[in-house]
């Protein structure tokens, strides 16, 4: 897509994105809260992989003749602790693997809620699971450099919503804009 918006159709735009939560997303009501409090637009769809993604619905005065989804281009995928990432990584890899292999080009974001240290928490064992640090570190090392994705560790899950809006906001506006 190589249209030049001006600003105030790219504002427009960005104004009507959705987020588009996956039908099977479970435990995320404080995202939800937050959207409704902030009056940010979203809907729960499934998504073949990752929990949220979005899209611009139909706009006729720009020209834009149906919705536009953006879920092969960005989507997060949400972890709410080291414990679920190290039980994905030791015990389900399999299916977490195969979700990685779906995304394609798709750029994937890993969020993992409530792990303020990030790799420290790693490397400390906070987590609840026999999953040995050093194996932890390796294969989350290596699923970033084979898969392409951006790991990133929030203190707490009421940063999630907004790490969820802006991550998606911003890569949209990036791609509206050919960068």
């Amino acid at each position: 897509m190589n249209y030049h918006y001006t600003p105030a159709e790219l504002k427009e735009l960005l104004s009507s994105m959705t987020i588009i939560v996956d039908s099977r997303e479970n435990s995320w009501k404080h995202v939800e809260d937050y959207f409704i409090k902030k009056k940010i637009q979203y809907k729960q769809h499934k998504l073949d992989y990752g929990d949220y993604s979005c899209m611009l619905p139909k706009n006729l005065e720009l020209g834009i003749l149906r919705d536009t989804y953006f879920t092969d281009l960005v989507c997060i995928e949400r972890k709410n602790s080291l414990t679920e990432l190290s039980n994905n990584l030791s015990n389900d890899r399999d299916r977490f693997v195969s979700e990685l292999l779906r995304k394609k080009d798709t750029k994937l974001f890993l969020m993992v809620e409530n792990t303020a240290g990030g790799y420290g928490d790693i490397l400390s064992h906070k987590y609840n699971s026999q999953y040995g640090e050093a194996s932890f570190m390796a294969t989350l090392k290596s699923m970033e450099a084979q898969f392409n994705i951006n790991v990133s560790f929030l203190a707490d899950k009421s940063l999630a919503p907004v790490f969820i809006f802006s991550t998606l906001y911003y890569h949209i506006r990036n791609y509206l804009l050919g960068r």
